[in-house]
């Protein structure tokens, strides 16, 4: 009998399932069972992200190497490094226009919550010229000790053109840093073979601690963030794949399904990294282009977070008793656009840049305490959605660039 091999996307979807199920069934069992999924099953997940965020690294600084070295004109880097940014604050703005939209549109069926006796201390957040002062690393170790991804972003191009300026005297170290990369993609699919696994031992405890009861009070303000993620997903990035990276927005979203689910249930861009490098390449994404869209796209493109800002900014003026202006709707749409680069590769960047947004209009900080109990089910969706926009940005400056290089072939063909 011929054995059946499953693909690793149903996998991962088989895996979720199972393990809403199992979550519901120990939450039904009880406090004790509840203690053991977190005790017991979590770290399983744990070892898992733990794992991925050892190997995302190496990777990053190898692939972003060789894809500057590929390119071999410094100008041509800069290109693409000035598209995929512009491609990214575009798609933001968008998303926080589409959660301001869905969020109004569904204001009038939230539960309105009390707001007495809140709490929150807002973490203050990075001014616009510290966090391009923290791009440039000062030490060559500590940014892959902090995983601070911009950082390694910039120590991996300026290798990159060390390679390229060095010319031959490089090229054994060129060698080195290509055998590097074979042997961490070896290690890195070998680790992505347990994923289902993985997903299973993330999401069992999620909805064991939360399970139905958090649907309550923010069911409706769930609902609303989560319907607009998926139209974001389906209208914004299958126009913009088919329209500037032309690609079947079916084939698109069929691609970037394994890291969409990954990034779901481990609510880390950063550990998807590794998942959504795979799927790029499988989509047919040049991979000079992908190695440094989706590490910068992973530390500054955050869409999802950004429809996040939107629903949860009307549902706390709602609460609050405010009626936001159609001014102050546009400040948030501003706001949420910088911000996502400005918290870039914060900790808890969701919860900073939804501080800042609540400034800038005048509402009060403490609202966040009304959603940070549900933060964890936000973060999944909004960090699905992060991730496919990463990846649209890779099909469609792979495709750019590889139109690019044809029509000046032709052109140098003609003129020869």
């Amino acid at each position: 009998m011929q054995k059946i091999k499953q693909s690793l996307p149903l996998q991962i979807f088989i895996a979720l399932g199972l393990g809403i199920v199992a979550g519901l069934i120990f939450l039904s069992a009880g406090e004790n069972a509840v203690a053991f999924t977190v005790s017991y099953i979590k770290p399983i997940g744990t070892i898992f992200l733990n794992l991925l965020k050892f190997i995302v690294v190496p990777i990053v600084i190898t692939s972003i190497v060789q894809g500057v070295v590929s390119l071999s004109d410094i100008k041509k880097v800069g290109t693409i490094g000035l598209r995929t940014i512009i491609y990214y604050f575009c798609t933001t703005a968008i998303a926080i226009t589409i959660g301001l939209i869905f969020a109004n549109l569904f204001k009038g069926t939230y539960k309105v919550l009390q707001t007495s006796d809140l709490a929150y201390e807002a973490a203050e957040p990075t001014s616009f010229m510290d966090t391009i002062v923290n791009i440039f690393p000062s030490n060559l170790f500590q940014p892959m000790v902090d995983s601070s991804m911009l950082q390694i972003i910039v120590i991996a191009i300026f290798v990159g053109f060390g390679i390229i300026i060095a010319g031959e005297k490089s090229q054994a170290f060129k060698e080195w840093i290509d055998s590097c990369y074979e042997v961490f993609m070896v290690i890195m699919k070998g680790i992505i073979k347990v994923t289902p696994i993985a997903v299973f031992c993330l999401i069992t405890p999620v909805v064991a601690e939360n399970g139905p009861a958090v649907l309550g009070s923010l069911a409706m303000v769930l609902l609303t963030a989560y319907l607009a993620y998926f139209t974001h997903a389906l209208i914004t990035y299958s126009i913009a794949v088919k329209t500037l990276g032309h690609m079947d927005p079916i084939k698109f979203i069929k691609g970037a399904f394994p890291a969409f689910l990954f990034a779901f249930s481990s609510t880390s861009s950063i550990a998807t990294l590794p998942v959504s490098l795979e799927c790029a390449e499988k989509m047919g994404a040049r991979r000079d282009v992908a190695s440094f869209t989706l590490p910068l796209g992973a530390t500054i493109n955050m869409d999802g977070t950004a429809i996040y800002q939107g629903v949860c900014a009307i549902f706390i003026a709602s609460c609050f008793g405010i009626q936001l202006t159609f001014g102050q709707m546009l400040t948030i749409v501003l706001t949420a656009t910088l911000a996502s680069v400005g918290t870039a590769g914060t900790p808890g960047a969701g919860m900073i840049m939804l501080a800042m947004v609540l400034q800038s209009v005048g509402l009060p900080v403490e609202g966040i305490a009304l959603v940070a109990g549900v933060d964890r089910i936000f973060d999944m969706g909004r960090t699905g959605i992060n991730v496919v926009g990463d990846l649209s940005a890779a099909v469609i400056v792979s495709d750019y660039e590889t139109r690019r290089e044809a029509r000046e072939g032709k052109k140098a063909a003609a003129e020869a």
